[in-house]
């Protein structure tokens, strides 16, 4: 029953996430596979509409960026690790900052209770965060709406950023028609994906259904049986989901939460992109890293975003997720010792 009585609000979040793709097609708009059902949900979501994420369907369509990370780790990009090594040291120093900054301004100007303020603060996972900030003690609306906030507001501004500062071209090609691509490479792509996320979500593996897949296809990468990214029709399917992924997370937010919560996910944006431009132009002055992958690397934004962003402005892929994967793992690691700290502790 609860299956059947979900299905219209699933239904409607197609319905909205469709509508804004068809508008920003015809309207000959940017990446309107990810900003089109983006904008379509949160439209509807504002409106009162009734929407529900779209469940495994969404979580498996991250599976392909997963895989399309894994196939850009070659020979090669290993090869290149000792290089990043200087930039990726930025991390770490990257993310202190942010809590120092981040935590105080929650707390003592919005209001947040202790474990809220930090979870708001951290730039891990939208999906994480939630997680461990609700099993901690905090408030999980809040942290909803914050981290919702983030993602889109950087999601929707670093494409601007990106071609009117760098200079940089949003149709880079995304990936060869799946047609173009041995049939023998599409089924290993498929399996990565598939028994990636199943065992990564077996073994516990935070971000399973991306870093699943990376890991398998990672392999496969560098055995020699893959050779491209999942095809260009894939990765448009991914920027879907999770376009509708974002805008679904405004279900409910009342004029409030719109005055108070939002609005303070707004100023921390504000903030962290300070901190992002004040790090990334710091990689790019000490030769660390070249421009548009610098500013990739410490954009705050979500892994699944920045690896879409990544692949139509042609950067460095594997440069770019792996300071992602290293912001990500070390938020989710200091999590529960933060959350000692604060005396709450997680259950």
């Amino acid at each position: 029953m609860a299956v059947v009585s979900e299905l219209p609000a699933r239904a409607l979040t197609l319905a909205a996430s469709l509508a804004g793709l068809a508008v920003f097609f015809l309207a000959d708009l940017p990446l309107p596979f990810l900003f089109g059902p983006m904008a379509g949900c949160l439209i509807v979501a504002l409106a009162g509409g009734r929407m529900k994420g779209l469940g495994q369907i969404a979580v498996g369509a991250r599976t392909i960026l997963g895989v399309a990370v894994g196939a850009s780790i070659t020979p090669t990009v290993l090869g290149q690790l000792p290089q990043m090594a200087g930039s990726i040291a930025l991390v770490p120093v990257y993310i202190i900052a942010i809590g120092l900054v981040g935590v105080p301004f929650f707390r003592r100007i919005c209001g947040f209770d202790p474990v809220t303020a930090y979870y708001a603060a951290m730039p891990g996972g939208l999906q994480d965060m939630l997680i461990f900030g609700q099993e901690a003690g905090g408030n999980p609306r809040i942290l909803s709406l914050v981290h919702a906030t983030r993602v889109l507001i950087i999601v929707s501004i670093a494409p601007v950023l990106l071609t009117q500062l760098y200079g940089s071209s949003l149709d880079h090609p995304i990936g060869q028609p799946a047609a173009a691509l041995p049939f023998s490479e599409l089924l290993l792509m498929v399996c990565a994906a598939v028994f990636g996320w199943k065992l990564g979500e077996r073994v516990g593996l935070f971000g399973a259904s991306i870093l699943g897949p990376m890991i398998a296809a990672a392999a496969l990468s560098l055995a020699g049986f893959l050779h491209s990214r999942p095809p260009a029709e894939a990765i448009l399917l991914a920027q879907f989901f999770i376009g509708s992924g974002v805008g679904v997370h405004y279900v409910g937010v009342t004029l409030a939460e719109l005055r108070k919560v939002v609005s303070s996910g707004v100023l921390f944006v504000l903030i962290l992109a300070v901190l992002a431009a004040i790090f990334a132009q710091l990689a790019y002055g000490l030769g660390l890293a070249p421009r548009v992958e610098a500013f990739l690397a410490f954009m705050p934004g979500g892994q699944a975003e920045m690896t879409v962003l990544a692949i139509v402005v042609g950067a460095d892929l594997g440069f770019v997720i792996a300071h992602h994967l290293l912001r990500i793992v070390l938020v989710i690691l200091g999590a529960p010792i933060v959350a000692r700290l604060l005396g709450r502790g997680t259950s």
